[in-house]
């Protein structure tokens, strides 16, 4: 038996590969489907199942274009309707590849056709449980993506059903491998680490510790930020299914000329540049979004950025197709090109961001507002006590308000965010902005006044 997490950090996304005696499964695949038609070929292997946990919101599904590339089956749970071919298996109903088989637990919650796949070894011993959004480490799925379909409330009691009569019932020494870590939209607060056991979760977990449903089903729907915009749009083409993602890349990754450009720009398109801030901030094109492939790109494209609009690339030189495959992933596909030549090539004159370090911050506080543009959770565990809380998820309707001739400061946990934050601001007429190199990571190490949860609390 083999088993290998292929796990992808800008969307804190784990995908699995198992194997037994030459035949494969592959589990809540990526968009793209080399690593694994890859992985398999090198271990001369044939894969014959693809497993779908769920609807997938935070990204599109690979198991179509997998499946049919391998002459695989696509199987998920109960109650999974789509419109293309899948083998929709029954609670408990049990696989086999080689000499290990999986057993499918119909465990509805985070959505109604929730499933997870329990993996016996060789002597038919539970060895691993594939979670999906079903249980994180450290956190469950939320409860709330159905878009009044259902209420959060229905779906947190069928939650606490399926955590009490699936999950903890299986022994402690089961690995639990989820489909998220840390940073992913899909929990409240997912910890850091990408597997776990039964035994450990049921002892951490808050979800898993005994409690009457009614207060389960409170904890669970209470503190959840909404969802991201792209959320509701990803599930339905995993659910109505999708053009080949090989198309997509061909189809997107044209090089424009600057008058082509200059069309579309004029159409209300978006221009969304995606190389580094300290490349961004030296020259770019007035009107662009800074999203830096460096960092969780598709979860902030799709946080900020409308799904139906065109969108315009700008690109550091040699990662066009690589922007594009990372918008295709979380179901971005209306990409008309990218700028030939990228920023250096513009005709008109480039706009600029000014940067300070956080020492020269402590000089300029006096006569500027400062801006901190991390999540909730990381503002109220500790922040500077001058700034004022300006979450970036929420931009721009968050900016209504502030006075835009006004000097901002503007800052995240390490320069990330925060040059997205300004290019947004300037899109919406903010003329006096400064980025702080860093973030809130360099001024912590400076003796500005900060506010923690302790002193507050």
């Amino acid at each position: 038996m083999y088993i290998q997490q292929l796990y992808t950090n800008c969307l804190a996304e784990a995908a699995y590969y198992i194997e037994s005696e030459g035949e494969a499964v592959v589990i809540d695949p990526l968009r793209e489907t080399e690593p694994y038609i890859n992985l398999a070929s090198d271990r001369k292997a044939k894969i014959k199942y693809v497993f779908e946990t769920h609807f997938h919101a935070d990204f599109v599904s690979g198991h179509i274009d997998l499946a049919k590339k391998v002459d695989a089956q696509i199987v998920y749970g109960p109650n999974a309707n789509t419109n293309y071919s899948v083998y929709n298996a029954k609670d408990g109903e049990v696989f086999k590849i080689g000499k290990v088989t999986f057993k499918v637990l119909h465990t509805p919650g985070h959505t109604p056709e929730s499933s997870c796949y329990l993996l016996m070894d060789e002597s038919g011993k539970p060895h691993a449980v594939f979670t999906g959004d079903t249980l994180f480490v450290g956190d469950v799925g939320r409860p709330d993506l159905l878009d009044g379909i259902m209420t959060k409330e229905e779906l947190a009691e069928m939650m606490y059903e399926s955590l009490n009569k699936k999950i903890k019932t299986l022994p402690d020494e089961v690995i639990v491998y989820p489909a998220h870590g840390a940073g992913s939209a899909c929990g409240k607060n997912i910890g850091k680490e990408t597997f776990s056991t039964v035994g450990e979760q049921k002892k951490f977990n808050y979800a898993l510790q005994d409690m009457a449903k009614d207060e389960f089903i409170k904890k669970l729907t209470e503190g959840i930020m909404p969802p991201p915009q792209y959320f509701f749009e990803d599930a339905r083409i995993n659910k109505m299914g999708y053009t080949s993602i090989d198309e997509v890349i061909s189809n997107n990754s044209k090089a424009l000329s600057i008058q082509e450009f200059k069309t579309v720009l004029s159409k209300d398109a978006i221009i969304l540049d995606t190389r580094v801030a300290d490349n961004f901030e030296k020259g770019f094109i007035p009107g662009s979004v800074n999203i830096g492939l460096n960092g969780q790109f598709a979860v902030w494209v799709g946080t900020l950025i409308d799904i139906k609009k065109p969108l315009l690339l700008v690109t550091e030189e040699g990662k066009e197709e690589e922007t594009v495959l990372r918008l295709a992933r979380v179901g971005y596909e209306n990409v008309v090109g990218y700028l030939k030549g990228g920023a250096n090539a513009w005709d008109g004159k480039l706009d600029t961001v000014r940067s300070i370090t956080a020492e020269q911050m402590k000089i300029e506080m006096t006569n500027a507002e400062i801006l901190d543009v991390r999540k909730p959770g990381e503002w109220s565990t500790c922040h500077l006590k001058e700034a004022s809380f300006l979450p970036l998820g929420d931009f721009p309707k968050n900016l209504d308000g502030l006075d835009k001739e006004a000097n901002y400061v503007i800052h995240c946990a390490g320069g990330y965010r925060s040059m997205t934050a300004v290019s947004i601001m300037k899109n919406h007429g903010f003329k006096n902005l400064t980025n702080v190199y860093g973030g809130f990571g360099a001024i912590s190490k400076t003796d500005c006044a900060v506010v923690t949860e302790e002193v507050t609390a």
